[in-house]
């Protein structure tokens, strides 16, 4: 895979986040009172750190964190032998 394909595979990636804010922001907003749940990962590394308003959101969080992790060691086997 080239760099082109990974930078633009990463501003999808976030366009694609920030529309997915943007759309429920307003469906929350027309659907009146919500109960808000957030979690997230922050990756250092392969090192996941793991946070959330509760359980099931942090457990969410997890999840996400393992797939990034697989994903980070198939990218570094891949490209180990750039």
């Amino acid at each position: 895979m080239d760099g082109k394909t990974l930078i633009l595979s990463g501003m999808a990636l976030i366009f694609i986040g920030f529309l997915l804010v943007f759309i429920g922001t307003i469906v929350s907003s027309i659907g009146g009172e919500a109960d808000v749940e957030g979690g997230g990962v922050i990756m250092i590394g392969p090192i996941p750190v793991i946070f959330g308003t509760n359980k099931g959101a942090a457990g969410l969080a997890a999840v996400l964190a393992v797939i990034l992790m697989a994903l980070w060691l198939i990218a570094a086997l891949l490209t180990r032998g750039d």
